[in-house]
């Protein structure tokens, strides 16, 4: 079985700086890691190839040093790794990005299985795992808690979707898309023998020609996303400790306030 896992490289920090021409993220010289969820998918996919066998290959999108992610990736016991990498991509919103790792996904041969996170730590949109399933023409299962079983003959796996009042099983065909929430497993560390092969793994780097790529589909040009100003909130307001000899005082003091501010009647 082939199993793709996207994976992306966040700041390990809050320390970020905002480019003020493009409003994205300036990710050179900050330290960067593995998004925490992606990691869940990472694990999942060494657990499927353990169990039903076939590869597990990482592709992420992003400048030269993401190859410490995928290398975090091949220490924790993933087979191979590709980076997508050209400034061509760069300023890439979320529909950029999805089609992008497809083009890449395409290059790669497909996947029987493609996984992700439930979403990226440093924009929280949830839109890049369903928007390379819909660039691919395949099925989507989102928030997946537990894969149950995976028929490799009749082209089918069954999963237990999260929801908020419990969990639904769904079967879909292959090849399918899922992305994956922390309670789905507990990531390994990486081990010995896997710091020693990513100590020395070279990744495949393909830029956007590589991968055939419509240049009016990636980076700011193929992003339809505008940013008109990004801020760090500040928050504001005042504050006051309301004094009393009991609790029932207090109370009063607080009530009349707010009826004052017309909060309340």
């Amino acid at each position: 079985m082939n199993i793709v896992v996207c994976i992306k490289q966040v700041p390990g920090t809050t320390k970020v700086a905002i480019n003020p021409a493009t409003n994205t993220l300036i990710r050179e010289g900050v330290e960067a890691i593995v998004n925490p969820f992606d990691v869940y998918a990472v694990e999942e996919g060494i657990r499927l190839r353990e169990k039903f066998g076939g590869k597990v290959t990482v592709i992420i999108m992003g400048p030269p040093q993401a190859d410490q992610a995928v290398k975090t990736c091949i220490g924790m016991g993933v087979d191979e790794g590709v980076i997508l990498s050209d400034r061509a991509f760069a300023g890439s919103d979320t529909l950029a990005t999805s089609y992008t790792l497809a083009q890449g996904i395409k290059k790669m041969g497909g996947a029987d299985v493609i996984l992700t996170g439930k979403q990226a730590m440093d924009g929280d949109t949830a839109q890049v795992g369903p928007g390379i399933a819909n660039w691919l023409d395949i099925p989507f299962v989102a928030w997946v808690k537990k894969i149950e079983n995976v028929d490799a003959a009749a082209k089918t796996i069954r999963v237990e979707r999260l929801m908020d009042d419990g969990y639904e099983v769904i079967e879909s065909s292959l090849p399918v898309l899922i992305s994956v929430v922390k309670e789905i497993n507990e990531p390994r560390i990486e081990s010995m023998r896997g710091k020693m092969k990513a100590k020395s793994y070279k990744a495949l780097i393909w830029s956007a020609k590589d991968i055939e790529c419509d240049p009016d589909f990636i980076g700011l040009r193929g992003s339809p996303t505008l940013v008109n100003r990004v801020f760090v909130p500040v928050r504001s307001g005042k504050k006051e400790i309301i004094e009393g000899a009991t609790v029932e005082e207090k109370a009063d003091k607080i009530t009349k306030k707010l009826r004052d501010a017309k909060l309340i009647n």
